[in-house]
């Protein structure tokens, strides 16, 4: 879907498109996940966070209005700084989540524990990056026509 996008607009920086396009539908999914598996997601926050489920809405929603920021020219570099800070700040709710064995799907304390940060930390380090890369490193094309 990226690739028909991009020959449709002919974007100068089309591996920048490709990853904001594939950062958005990213966000999509994860944010649908907010909605679906609320309970589970609330339980990721520490106790001394009040209002839990409408902090999670609150998150599925910004995650879905950063896609859309992603994807707007005008949007894309200050939609990556954010997102990129959002990234940063979710990673000690990620930790703590996998400290006390959480599996938000279930919304139970089994889920598979500290193992599971070899796995996480790693990613969020490497979708601070993409974002990097793909929307605040390089700026926003407005040509929509080589011609």
């Amino acid at each position: 879907m990226s690739l028909v996008v991009i020959k449709i607009n002919r974007r100068k920086y089309k591996v920048a498109l490709a990853g904001r396009i594939a950062m958005a539908a990213m966000l999509i999914l994860t944010s649908i996940g907010h909605f679906v598996f609320n309970k589970g997601m609330s339980m990721m926050l520490p106790d001394f966070i009040p209002y839990k489920a409408e902090v999670i809405y609150l998150t599925g929603v910004l995650e879905l209005l950063a896609s859309i920021g992603l994807l707007v020219p005008k949007l894309q570099t200050i939609t990556g700084c954010l997102l990129i800070l959002f990234f940063i700040m979710i990673l000690p709710f990620n930790i703590y989540a996998a400290m006390n064995h959480i599996d938000l799907q279930k919304a139970t304390y089994d889920g598979k524990g500290p193992g599971y940060l070899w796995y996480r930390i790693p990613m969020q380090f490497f979708y601070i990056a993409w974002v990097y890369f793909s929307a605040v490193k390089n700026k926003p094309v407005y040509v929509v026509s080589d011609e």
